[in-house]
């Protein structure tokens, strides 16, 4: 499962069609959103709720929303039945704290429910047990943190995630989006402090090392370039880096790291036999993480060889600095393993 963000607080559009689009092509299968009400606009949101489900069911989109007792009596669903949440048509919700046990328990064997991932407990368990849960139905997720400097410690991630992992839930966190950052503070919505305003793939790339089986985009926009360096991923399994020269030689051929996957480079293992840049030494760089370079004729055999340096490298005479991948993309550097294949955009 990997989803998307779209939130009700306004009108609907084509453009936010278009993007369900452009989001279930690129690979993306679920959306999510939220429902806050307030109670002078209940109609305006269960319209705007009913046509993003109507618009995720023409998609064969998964939409699962965020709810509370009391957010859902605003619309004049009663969450302790089953019946009228049924209704709603989404595929799932999402449960915060508040919500009894026993009321879990029974919306779970009629759809999935996906539990708090950071608050449940043992006990939580043995209730969910005692009222004859559906488990299977039963996911954790993690919350996004819209203030900064609140977000989740990644070591602390992992060993709820393993713990969940042990007591049989699958489990998501939130990558930050890059476009149309969301309210009410405006600086990103990941699950991971140190994933705000990261890199949306690499962000996802990290919470999967992390046992997040599921990823969704907090978000609720992609920029086009990331919707189509997803879509590379996703399909292809190629990791797509911006930069900021025009490298013809880089653009027109197909790029692959080595095998022999390096700590601090990443060398291009079709580079040497290619032969395609200037080898003669040029003035000496110094070479920050995400400079490209080629060996030059000082080193020998390995003249040509193109590199992307993954860390701050000192200025070395043999080699040629030739241009840079753009800020946006250098947390995709620590990515690049045995054999990934890259691909190069001017961006």
């Amino acid at each position: 499962m990997l989803g998307f963000s779209m939130y009700l607080s306004r009108m609907l559009t084509a453009d936010d069609y278009n993007y369900l689009i452009a989001m279930r092509n690129a690979g993306f299968n679920t959306v999510f959103t939220s429902i806050y009400v307030d109670e002078k606009d209940a109609e305006s949101i269960k319209n705007r709720l009913n046509e993003l489900v109507k618009w995720c069911k023409n998609l064969d989109l998964e939409i699962i929303a965020d709810v509370t007792a009391e957010e859902l009596k605003k619309l004049g669903i009663d969450i302790n039945d089953v019946g009228q949440v049924q209704s709603l048509n989404l595929t799932g919700l999402r449960i915060d704290d508040g919500v009894r046990m026993e009321t879990i328990a029974k919306l779970s064997k009629s759809m999935p429910i996906a539990l708090n991932a950071s608050t449940i407990s043992e006990e939580d368990l043995v209730s969910l047990k005692e009222y004859n849960a559906a488990f299977d139905h039963l996911q954790a997720w993690h919350n996004f943190y819209p203030h900064p400097e609140t977000g989740l410690d990644a070591n602390w991630l992992k060993e709820k995630n393993d713990w969940l992992h042990s007591r049989g839930f699958k489990t998501m966190a939130f990558a930050p989006g890059n476009d149309k950052l969301e309210g009410p503070i405006g600086e990103s919505l990941p699950t991971l402090e140190k994933q705000r305003h990261e890199n949306p793939l690499a962000a996802m790339l990290e919470l999967k090392k992390l046992s997040c089986d599921y990823v969704f985009i907090g978000d609720a926009g992609l920029k086009r370039s990331t919707i189509d360096s997803f879509e590379n991923y996703l399909k292809k399994r190629v990791i797509t880096l911006h930069v900021d020269h025009d490298l013809l030689e880089l653009f027109e051929n197909e790029w692959h790291n080595r095998p022999d996957a390096a700590r601090d480079v990443i060398r291009l293992k079709e580079s040497r036999q290619l032969q395609l840049l200037k080898t003669a030494p040029e003035e000496p760089e110094n070479r920050p993480k995400g400079s490209i370079t080629c060996d030059n004729d000082k080193y020998l055999r390995y003249k040509g060889e193109i590199q992307i340096t993954k860390r701050d490298l000192p200025l070395n005479d043999k080699v040629n600095v030739i241009g840079h991948v753009v800020k946006d993309d250098l947390a995709l550097l620590d990515e690049v393993g045995s054999n990934t294949q890259l691909l190069f955009l001017k961006a």
